[in-house]
């Protein structure tokens, strides 16, 4: 009688291992197996990071196998297991893996495809057909929309972490990972020390110098000594936190009515204000999304302030980015006057350090909750919706994922939440950060997550004219080497863009992302209606957030 070979890899997550029981059945083109128990006598199977081996034994050949299937039943306990992938050597030698890695919990039993990428088209039998369809009904069922705020893009259907689906929760070492990375920041911070620091206004510069006493590196030191001076002001729009924002200034705005008699000490190369400009030596940047924005009133005892700075920088002869106006408001009057360097030593380190502030918010709410983790989500859930796992755009895509829907679950619960940490630890706590996502939604370009003609727009491509953007440098190699390994994947599927626009799980996919994600936000349709889309997902290029960007290039001519 044929005998099949049965590899079972168990997880090395904690409590990854069951003792309950397993059963498994095979079902190939020529029938299906019995159900066969997994088990060893005198032996505890499937423990944590164990690979089991059994051999199945049948009365006729199975054919070309297509679907296995594991049952998973309680022992003395509901015991939950994390299957990694089963392995099946044929009688006729061939071998087949069946990746599952997920948590199969209560008395359930998964059915499993063989690891081979094929998109719709290629699955020939019913069976298969199937099972790709039963698969995305269930993820469809288990992965919703929700409104989690007006104006918001939509997010995952949960109320706390412990609502997610078990396979997109963290696991134990994640969450251990956290408390300890949390530890070890408050103890390199010396925090504990100085814990009423946080808890009250400062009043003088040295209070700043205490709170990081503890650092000691070249960098942080270098940083403590210089952090006053314009030239490293300047350098932070294009190495800090923050370095998406700074542009080449094309044209001084009306708004901002700065003329030669203010400047004309800063510039360098006996040129006018106007000559400057066309010589591409003038960069500004504009905080005009915070305008309007309320400031957090959450603490009676406390009043906060929120500014909307427009800061102009100049190109020196050293090739450094300096300031040489600030505008603290949006409005030009009497009552928003312009700083400039020559101003006294602290109304012009004041000025600055408002427009430290608004990048700050700027950088949390836009650069990192909005264009990292939100629009993250998107992604991430479309993916789960209309991507079956054997597809080859899933597969390339799901690594990328890993905890992006637990963290924002995460921050929604904890961190942008009423009485949340934004609202007791942010000027735009209280409800102002809504503002800035709700208004920074309706400008959300999809150009503008492309990293290359996000910066090509900014004027801030020219490595000669812009030698110090290591940011841009860096971005550009990281990009392009994810860009050229998805396309050489891409195109082992896609030879046409007929099979493109034939592939309509796709095409499911992209309309997900757009029409419930992204809420349909207009600025976004290039997602569908460009000639030439790029298909971008993971976790959106902003700083200090790893750069996982991917890419799918095709010369789609319309439908979705």
């Amino acid at each position: 009688m044929p005998s099949y070979t049965v590899t079972v890899a168990t997880g090395n997550q904690w409590f990854a291992g069951t003792d309950d029981y397993v059963y498994l059945s095979l079902e190939g083109t020529a029938g299906c197996s019995e159900r066969h128990l997994l088990d060893k006598p005198f032996y505890n199977d499937f423990e944590r990071g164990a690979v089991d081996s059994y051999d199945v034994t049948v009365e006729e050949d199975l054919g070309e196998i297509q679907l296995i299937k594991i049952e998973k039943r309680k022992y003395w306990y509901q015991d939950d297991w994390y299957l990694k992938y089963v392995t099946v050597k044929t009688p006729m030698g061939d071998y087949l893996e069946f990746p599952c890695y997920r948590w199969i919990t209560d008395e359930k039993e998964v059915v499993l495809r063989d690891g081979r990428a094929k998109l719709p088209r290629d699955d020939k039998t019913q069976i298969l057909k199937q099972h790709r369809r039963k698969e995305l009904e269930t993820r469809q069922k288990t992965y919703r929309w929700k409104e989690w705020h007006p104006g918001f893009p939509l997010s995952i259907d949960a109320h706390s972490h412990s609502d997610l689906p078990r396979d997109i929760q963290f696991d134990n070492e994640k969450g251990i990972d956290f408390i300890l990375n949390y530890s070890k920041a408050m103890e390199n911070l010396y925090i504990n020390r100085f814990m009423h620091m946080f808890q009250s206004s400062w009043s003088d510069f040295a209070d700043f110098e205490r709170i990081f006493v503890r650092i000691s590196n070249t960098i942080s030191e270098y940083v403590m000594q210089h952090w006053k001076e314009d030239f490293m002001f300047g350098y932070q729009f294009l190495n800090g936190c923050n370095p998406v924002l700074i542009r080449r200034c094309t044209e001084i705005p009306k708004k901002l009515p700065v003329t030669m008699d203010m400047v004309e000490c800063s510039l360098e190369r006996n040129l006018t204000l106007e000559q400057e400009v066309k010589a591409g030596n003038i960069f500004i940047v504009d905080y005009e999304l915070l305008d309007g924005v309320d400031a957090n009133k959450t603490d009676p005892c406390t009043i906060q302030y929120l500014a909307a700075p427009i800061c102009l920088l100049y190109k020196n002869l050293e090739n450094k980015i300096v300031p040489i106006a600030i505008q603290l408001g949006q409005k030009p009057g009497p009552d928003n006057p312009i700083f400039l360097p020559s101003d006294a030593t602290y109304d012009w380190l004041l000025a600055k350090i408002w427009v430290r502030s608004s990048d700050f918010h700027i950088h949390q709410t836009v650069t990192h909750l909005l264009r990292t983790h939100l629009v993250s989500e998107v992604f991430s859930i479309a993916m789960f919706r209309q991507l079956p796992a054997v597809h080859p755009l899933f597969k390339l895509l799901v690594p990328h994922m890993r905890f992006t829907i637990a963290i924002n679950t995460k921050a929604r619960e904890q961190l942008i939440c009423e009485c949340g940490l934004f609202d007791k630890a942010n000027a735009t706590g209280g409800g102002g950060h809504v503002q800035m996502v709700q208004k920074a939604m309706k400008d959300l370009t999809y150009n503008s997550l492309c990293f290359p003609e996000e910066i090509k727009a900014k004027g801030m491509d020219s490595k000669e004219d812009i030698p110090y953007y290591y940011y841009r440098d860096d971005g550009i190699k990281v990009w392009e080497a994810i860009k050229s390994f998805a396309e050489d994947v891409i195109h082992i599927y896609y030879e046409s863009d007929e099979v493109v626009c034939e592939d309509v799980e796709l095409q499911a996919f992209v309309k997900d992302v757009y029409v419930y994600g992204m809420r349909g936000v207009k600025a976004s349709a290039r997602l569908i209606a460009e000639p030439r889309t790029f298909i971008m997902c993971s976790q959106s290029f902003a700083p200090w957030h790893g750069p996982s960007l991917l890419a799918l290039q095709t010369e789609e001519k319309g439908s979705i």
